[in-house]
C-alpha cells in the first residue's frame, strides 16, 4: 500500500514517531502524479515548488516536536475554480487561461493554517458546469476504475486525484451533486456541507445561492478532518452562518443504534438501475443489523427539482459570469473595433458550448416577461422542496437513498445530450435546492464500476451524517477496494 493511500491517524503517527518525512510525502505525490496522471489528467497546475519549499519548513518543525493537526504536511488538491494566490486558477476556461489570483479563498487558508500541502489545481467542468468533466476547456479527467468512463463532475478531477491514490484528500465545490455524484463515480467519500457551513470566499460563484466547497477522501474519519479545517464562520462571506462549529469526528464510534432512517420512494423508484437499488437495500440491511430501523417516505416535489434547479442556476450563472468579458481580468481577444465587439468576441472564444447555453438560458428565465413564468415559479417550487426536507427530518434522523441513479458512463456516451446528461443529478439536485447537508459514500460495485450510498441530514448535522457513515463503512469493506490503474 502506498503511503498516501494510508488513514490521516496513521501518516499522523509515522510523522510524529518521525518514521517519514514530510518531504517524502511530497515525493510519493508527485511521483504518482508523474506514473499514471498522463491517463487520469486529473490536474491543471502543479505546485511544485512551492510544495517543496513548504515541506522543508514541515520538516524543520518535526525535528523540533511542533506537528500541529491531524492535516500536517498531508498533500491534498485544490478544485482549480477555488481561488490560490500566485497559482493559477483558470476554472477550466480559456477565459481565464492566464488568471493569477492575488488572495487565497477561506479555505485555502484553512488549510495553509492546518499545515496541509497544496499539491495543486485539480480539472474540472468549466466553471463547474457539468456531470462529466468533459466540458473542462483543457483536457477530460478519466475515472481511474475504468479510464474509458467519466468520473462524474464538476468536481471530476477532485474525485479522480485521490481515487489514483495522487493526494490524500482534496477540495471539490457542489452546487447540484458536483462533489457526491464523482465521489459515487469514483469510489471515494464526498461531503457537501449545510450551505454557509462553509465560507465561499474566495470560490469562483456559478450559482451562489447553491454552491458550497468540501472535501474528497478515502474514508470517513479523514473527511470529518478535512472539514473541520475548512468550515467556520467567515466575515468575509456575507451567507456564511454563524453558527457553532463541532468536533465532526468526536461521534464517529456513537453507532447508530436507536436512529430513525428515511427511505424516499422517489429515490429508489423509476430511473434508478435496480442494481443500483440492491446495493442501497443491502447498506440499509447493514444499518438495520447494528440497531437503526427505516421507513419509506416521500419527497413529492422532488421530480420538479431538476428543472426549477437548472432554471434557477442557469440565471445566477447568467448574473455572475456577467464579469467575464476581457476587460479587467482573463483572456481579452481585442481585435475588434470597439467595446461592445470586444465582449462578444471575448466572451465567444472563451467560453465553452454548456457555459454559453446555460448563459443563454439563465438570461432568458430573468427577462422581462418571462421572469414571473420561469424563474419566479421555479423559487416557489424549491420552496416546496425544502419543505419537504422539514417535514421528513423533523421525524427521522437522516434520508438514505443512492448519490446517483446509474454508474459512471462512457465517455462522450451523453456529451451530445444535455438532457440525459442534466437527469444524472437528479439524485443530488434537492438537497442543493433545500441548502441540507449530505455525503456519499462506497457501498459496493454494479459493472466492476463504484456504486455511492447518499446520507442527508438536517441543516448543520454533519456530525450525524458522519456517525451514519461511518458506522456503515467500519462494517463493509468497499472504502478499501483501490482502483488499479
Amino acid at each position: 500500500m502506498s503511503i498516501l493511500e494510508e488513514s490521516f491517524s496513521s501518516v499522523h503517527k509515522k510523522l510524529e514517531n518521525k518514521e517519514i518525512k514530510v518531504s517524502e510525502l511530497v515525493d510519493a505525490s508527485y511521483n504518482r502524479i508523474n506514473e499514471v496522471d498522463d491517463k487520469v489528467k486529473a490536474f491543471l497546475t502543479l505546485n511544485e515548488e512551492q510544495a517543496r519549499a513548504h515541506a522543508k519548513t514541515l520538516d524543520e518543525a518535526i525535528a523540533e516536536d511542533r506537528i500541529n493537526g491531524m492535516l500536517f504536511g498531508l498533500p491534498g488538491g485544490i478544485k482549480d475554480n477555488i481561488v490560490t494566490k500566485n497559482l493559477r486558477t483558470t476554472c477550466a476556461s480559456q477565459l481565464l487561461d492566464n488568471f493569477i489570483p492575488v488572495y487565497d479563498a477561506t479555505v485555502v487558508e484553512g488549510l495553509q493554517q492546518a499545515s496541509s500541502i497544496n499539491i495543486g489545481k485539480l480539472n474540472m467542468d468549466e466553471f463547474a458546469m457539468g456531470s462529466s468533466n468533459e466540458n473542462s476547456s483543457y483536457k477530460v479527467t478519466r475515472n481511474p476504475w475504468d479510464i474509458d468512463r467519466v468520473p462524474g463532475g464538476s468536481s471530476g478531477g477532485s474525485a479522480a486525484s485521490v481515487a489514483a491514490g495522487e493526494v490524500m484528500f482534496s477540495l471539490g465545490s457542489d452546487t447540484g451533486g458536483s462533489i457526491r455524484e464523482p465521489a459515487a463515480y469514483c469510489g471515494v467519500v464526498g461531503m457537501k456541507p449545510t450551505y454557509g457551513r462553509v465560507s465561499r470566499f474566495g470560490l469562483v460563484a456559478f450559482a451562489s445561492s447553491l454552491d458550497q466547497v468540501g472535501p474528497l477522501t478515502r474514508t470517513v474519519e479523514d473527511n470529518a478532518r478535512v472539514l473541520q479545517e475548512i468550515a467556520g464562520h467567515c466575515e468575509k462571506d456575507s451567507t456564511s452562518a454563524d453558527v457553532e462549529l463541532p468536533d465532526f469526528s468526536a461521534d464517529l464510534q456513537k453507532g447508530v443504534k436507536g436512529l430513525k432512517i428515511a427511505v424516499p420512494k422517489e429515490y429508489i423508484g423509476e430511473g434508478v438501475k435496480p442494481e443500483i437499488k440492491d446495493k442501497v437495500m443491502d447498506a440499509l440491511k447493514v444499518l438495520e443489523s447494528q440497531g437503526a430501523t427505516w421507513e419509506e417516505v416521500s419527497l413529492p416535489h422532488s421530480k420538479y427539482a431538476v428543472a426549477a434547479y437548472y432554471l434557477l442556476s442557469s440565471s445566477e450563472a447568467s448574473a455572475n459570469l456577467s464579469r467575464f468579458d476581457g476587460v479587467r481580468f482573463g483572456v481579452r481577444h481585442d481585435s475588434s473595433q470597439n467595446l461592445i465587439e470586444m465582449y462578444k468576441e471575448t466572451r465567444s472564444k472563451g467560453f465553452g458550448d454548456e457555459v454559453k447555453r446555460r448563459i443563454m438560458l439563465g438570461t432568458f428565465a430573468l427577462s422581462s416577461g418571462y421572469y414571473d413564468a420561469y424563474y419566479k415559479k421555479a423559487q416557489q417550487v424549491r420552496h416546496l422542496i425544502k419543505n419537504d426536507f422539514d417535514d421528513v427530518l423533523s421525524k427521522y434522523d437522516v434520508i438514505i437513498g443512492p448519490t446517483a441513479p446509474t454508474v459512471a458512463f462512457k465517455v462522450g456516451e451523453q456529451i451530445d445530450d444535455p438532457l440525459t446528461m442534466y437527469a444524472n443529478d437528479i439524485l443530488t439536485i434537492p438537497v442543493n435546492l433545500a441548502g441540507v447537508p449530505a455525503i456519499s459514500v462506497p457501498c459496493g460495485f454494479s459493472e466492476n464500476m463504484p456504486v455511492g450510498l447518499q446520507i442527508i441530514a438536517s441543516p448543520f448535522d454533519e456530525k450525524t451524517i458522519y456517525q451514519v457513515a461511518h458506522s456503515y463503512e467500519q462494517a463493509t469493506e468497499h472504502h478499501k477496494a483501490k482502483a488499479e490503474l
